[in-house]
C-alpha cells in the first residue's frame, strides 16, 4: 500500500542507550528478533544520546554514517530496535533510500509468520492494521484526485481518505469476528468451570511448551526461538484427587507492542481467569530479572495480577552446579520451584508443588449420596479424592472424601442444599469405634 523502497532480508541494526547506558543482552535479544524474523544481519549501529532527535530519532550525524554503512554492505532493511513516529520513519526512509522498520513492526512481522490457527492470523492483521493505520500519511501521493484545473478536478476523495476508509471497514470486520470467537471460547470455559485452570506465563522462549508437554506428554510445537507458540492449548493435568487444565499461552517480551496485547486479549483471556499461573523463567539468561519483571506488567495489564503464582526456573541443565529444588516463603508456601523441562529434572518436585497448593485447603467430609444421584458421585470421584465408600439400605452410598475446597465451592454455588448434607468427618458423634453413619456425627 506504499510507494516505499523495496524490502529485502540483508539488514542493519540500530540501537541507541537513550539517557542512560544500555544493557548488552538487550542487544542481543535484538539481533535474535531480527533473525527470527529472517533478517541477514550484516552490520550494528550504536550510540548514546540524551533524549531522540525528533526529525531522524538518531540524529543527521549518526543517520550519514548509518547510510554510508547501508551502501558498504548493499543492505535493504534498517531495523530500529526503538519505536518510531510515523514522521521519522518517513524521514529515515526518504534519508537511507531503503526500508525502515521499527521495534513494534518487526515483532508484528515475526507474529505474521508464527500464526498457525484462524484466531492467530485474525488477530495479527487486526494488531498490523492498527499499526498501519498510523502510518498513511503521504504514503500515495503520486495518485491524489484533489487537483485543480480543466480536465483535473475528480471526485473530491483522495487516495488517503480511501486508504482510510478500506482500513477501517477491515478492522470492523476483524473485530466482529474475533468477538464471536471469544463468544465460543467463553462457552468453552463456562464449560470448563468445574475444572481448576492452570496457565502458564512467561518471557519468550523461556520453555513453557516443553513443560507443557512434559506435564501433559501433548506433542505442542517447540523450537529453540522467540514466539514459538502463538495459539493457546489446553490440555488435562491428573493429579492424585483432583485434574486440571493446563494452558500453554503466548509468551511476553520487554517494550511488547500495546496492538499486540489489545489484538490478543481473548486469547489472554485464558490467564485472566486461570486459577493459578505457572511463571516460567529461564534460569540460564543473565536478565531473568528484567524478564520477571516485563512478565509482570503485562501480566497487571490484562488484569491477572491478583491470581497466585508459582515461579517456575527453567533451563536449570544450562547452570552449572544447579539441583532441582523447592524454595517456600515467609509463610511456608512454595513460591518457587527450580526445574528442567527439556531433561525432566525436578518435574516430580512441581507435580509436588502443585498438589500441595490445590490440596492445602482441602476438606474432610462425609456425604449421603441417593440412588437417583449417580452424577453427583461421579463428580466426587472426578474432583475429589474418594476415602471410603458403601452402599446403604436405600441404594445409596455413603462416602467419605477430601474435596478441594475451591471445587466444592463451586459445587455449592450450583446446588446449595447439599451444604446442609455435608458432614464434617472431624466431628465426633461419641460412638466408641469410628461411626459409619454421618447423621450421627451431628
Amino acid at each position: 500500500m506504499f510507494e516505499r523502497p523495496d524490502t529485502g532480508e540483508r539488514a542493519v541494526l540500530v540501537h541507541l542507550d537513550i539517557g542512560t547506558a544500555g544493557d548488552p543482552e538487550e542487544q542481543a535479544e535484538f539481533r535474535l528478533l531480527a533473525e527470527a524474523a529472517g533478517a541477514q544481519v550484516t552490520g550494528c549501529v550504536g550510540g548514546f544520546r540524551q533524549t531522540p532527535d525528533p526529525r531522524l530519532f538518531i540524529g543527521c550525524g549518526k543517520a550519514d554514517e548509518l547510510r554510508a554503512l547501508i551502501e558498504t554492505h548493499g543492505a535493504k532493511l534498517v531495523i530500529f530496535n526503538h519505536g518510531l513516529s510515523p514522521a521519522q520513519e518517513r524521514n529515515l526512509e526518504r534519508h537511507l533510500r531503503c526500508r525502515v522498520v521499527d521495534r513494534t513492526g518487526l515483532i508484528l512481522d515475526i507474529f505474521a509468520q508464527r500464526a498457525r490457527s484462524f484466531e492467530g492470523k485474525l488477530q495479527v492483521e487486526l494488531a498490523q492494521l492498527r499499526h498501519l493505520s498510523t502510518r498513511l500519511v503521504r504514503g500515495w501521493t503520486h495518485l491524489e484526485r484533489q487537483k485543480g484545473g480543466i480536465g483535473l478536478r475528480g471526485p473530491g476523495e483522495t487516495q488517503l481518505e480511501s486508504d482510510r476508509c478500506l482500513i477501517g471497514k477491515r478492522i470492523s470486520q476483524l473485530n466482529q469476528r474475533l468477538e464471536r470467537i471469544t463468544s465460543r471460547r467463553a462457552q468453552g470455559r463456562r464449560a470448563r468451570a468445574e475444572l481448576t485452570t492452570v496457565s502458564l506465563v512467561g518471557y519468550t522462549n523461556t520453555g513453557k511448551s516443553t513443560l507443557f508437554n512434559r506435564l501433559t506428554r501433548a506433542t505442542v510445537y517447540q523450537a529453540d526461538q522467540l514466539f514459538a507458540t502463538l495459539d493457546p492449548t489446553l490440555r488435562r493435568l491428573p493429579l492424585p484427587g483432583a485434574t486440571l487444565i493446563l494452558a500453554d499461552t503466548v509468551g511476553f517480551i520487554s517494550h511488547l507492542p500495546h496492538e499486540l496485547v489489545a489484538a490478543f486479549r481473548s486469547t489472554l483471556e485464558e490467564t485472566r481467569t486461570a486459577d493459578l499461573l505457572l511463571h516460567v523463567v529461564d534460569a540460564s539468561d543473565a536478565r531473568r530479572v528484567e524478564c520477571i519483571r516485563d512478565v509482570e506488567e503485562v501480566v497487571s495489564e490484562i488484569g491477572a495480577r491478583d491470581i497466585p503464582q508459582i515461579q517456575v526456573f527453567n533451563k536449570i541443565d544450562l547452570v552449572p552446579d544447579t539441583e532441582p529444588r523447592l524454595e517456600r516463603d515467609a509463610g511456608g508456601q512454595v513460591c518457587r520451584v527450580w526445574i528442567s523441562a527439556r531433561s525432566g529434572a525436578g518435574i516430580d518436585l512441581l507435580h509436588g508443588a502443585l498438589g500441595e497448593h490445590f490440596h492445602k485447603k482441602h476438606l474432610h467430609r462425609w456425604i449421603l449420596v441417593g440412588p437417583e444421584e449417580g452424577a453427583l458421585r461421579a463428580w466426587f470421584f472426578t474432583h475429589a479424592q474418594v476415602l471410603s465408600e458403601r452402599t446403604t439400605n436405600q441404594g445409596g452410598w455413603e462416602m467419605e472424601v477430601m474435596v478441594p475446597k475451591l471445587e466444592l465451592d463451586r459445587l455449592l454455588s450450583k446446588d446449595k442444599s447439599l451444604s446442609d448434607r455435608l458432614v464434617s468427618a472431624r466431628r465426633s458423634c461419641g460412638c466408641r469405634q469410628r461411626c459409619r453413619n454421618p447423621t450421627h456425627s451431628r
